[in-house]
This record gives C-alpha cells, structure tokens and sequence, in this order.
C-alpha cells in the first residue's frame, strides 16, 4: 500500500501514480537550460510536469510502487530523479558551448572583463555568451526541438519503465564523455572569429617592430574589436549552422543516453 490513505479509493491510486510519474518529469524540467532556468518560476515547472504526468497516465499503464513511501519505493522514485536529471542533463552540455566559444572569442577582442548575469545557470558569463546563448536559444525553439525532447522524455518511459536499471557505470560514462563534443563545438564556433582575431595580432606585431614609435596599444584594442565585430558579422551564416549542428548533436546525445 501507499501508506497514506485518504479514502478515496481508485481516484486517490490514480493520484499517487500522477505523482510518481511528475518525479522523472519534474527532474528532466529541473536540469534542461530553458525551462530550468532561473527566471522560469518553479510554478511552471511543476505545472509542466504535472501536465506531462496526466498525458502519461492516459498513454501508459506504468503502476505506481505499491509501497510508494516503503524504502524500495523511495529508491524507485529515486531511480526516477536521476534518469530526469540525465536526460535534462545532456542539453547542459550543448547549451555550455557558446558561453566556451565567447571566452575565446572574447580574449582575442579585449572583451574578457565585460561579463553579464547569464539567467539561465545564474552566474556571470561574458557579454558574448549572452548573444550566443540567446542565438541558440532561438534556433532550438524554432527548429522545434524542444518537442522533440519532450517525445524523448515520455520515450523514455517504454525504453526504461521505473525499475529497470537504468544507472550504471557505463551509461554515466557515456554521459561524462558528451563533453568532449561541447568543446568540438565550441571550437567550430569560435574558429573564424579567432582566426581574423589571429591576422589582426600578426599585422600589429609587424607594425610594432617596424615602427616602434607607434602607440601600439592605444590602436590594438579598438581595431581589434572592430575586426572581431565585423568577423561576427560576416561569420554570422557558419555560426548559425554550427548551433544548427549543435542542436541536432545534442538530441541525439539525449536519444543515446535512453539506448540500451
């Protein structure tokens, strides 16, 4: 039994499965950047969950623990919260790479010590990351990846009903390994930008020996951030194709992370 009889019978069991079933929904909401943000009010989050739960008690026939507060309930609503944090998880990574690719971009132009409140992890990230962020925060919403993850999520559910095993050493070392191609990515982001940076160095380490009277350092800082603005500019076209990829790399992170 559940442990908390309210004497509603049938109606008050269809409850307790709605609940448990908001746990792994509630968790993937918790952990994926868009929705677990922190201007997203917890509000929201629960009332998704909650939505996402009455979907899948009508579309699935998965039974709450029959001793949901018992400690093998307990440790299957755990079970449940970890494979929502996995899954919410994997999109962390994607959405890490422009704030990586803006640091790189950013030490080139000079722009390392103009920082922002990023409102989706809370802290300060550079000024770049935040037009970054939101650029691929644009191409995710409009491609309508964000449904696709939500078909993943309730996915998730037939590929790994609660109690089947799903923590293991391997499937978190796949997870682990994910990051290698945050920084693949963040490096195709960034690359044309910090190569014209690169030109631009190279043409003022020229000038500065062949002309030493030339106050290198009062012309480096603006002509290089005007190179690096025209280079976002005229780059604009491969980045979007780069978060492009990005966003169909990170789904297909997340469908590999429910493959058995």
């Amino acid at each position: 039994m559940i442990a908390m009889n309210f004497g509603f019978g049938p109606l008050e069991a269809e409850f307790w499965r709605m609940v448990f079933l908001m746990t792994r929904c509630g968790a993937a909401l918790f952990a994926v950047p868009l929705f677990g943000s922190n201007q997203v009010p917890a509000e929201v989050r629960v009332v998704l969950a909650g939505a996402l739960a009455v979907l899948l008690c009508n579309w699935t026939t998965i039974p709450a623990p029959t001793a949901l507060f018992s400690l093998p309930g307990l440790i299957s609503t755990a079970g449940e919260v970890v494979i929502g944090l996995a899954i919410g998880f994997v999109l962390q990574f994607a959405f890490a790479a422009p704030v990586i690719a803006a640091e790189m971009i950013g030490a080139g132009m000079g722009l390392s010590i103009a920082t922002a409140a990023d409102p989706v992890s809370g802290a300060h990230s550079p000024a770049l990351g935040q037009y970054f962020s939101v650029l691929l925060t644009v191409i995710f919403l409009g491609l309508g990846a964000h449904l696709q993850w939500f078909a993943l999520l309730v996915e998730s559910y037939r590929a790994f009903p609660p109690g089947g095993g799903w923590f293991t050493p391997d499937r978190m070392g796949l997870i682990a390994g994910f990051a290698t191609q945050m920084f693949v990515s963040a490096i195709a982001i960034a690359l044309p930008v910090v190569l014209l940076l690169l030109l631009v160095q190279l043409t003022f380490g020229v000038l500065a020996r062949s002309a030493p009277s030339l106050n290198i350092f009062a012309l480096g800082l603006p002509l290089g951030m005007l190179a690096g603005v025209a280079a976002l500019v005229v780059s604009a076209p491969l980045v979007a194709d780069a978060m492009t990829d990005l966003v169909a790399i990170a789904l297909g992170q997340a469908q590999a992370v429910l493959a058995r």
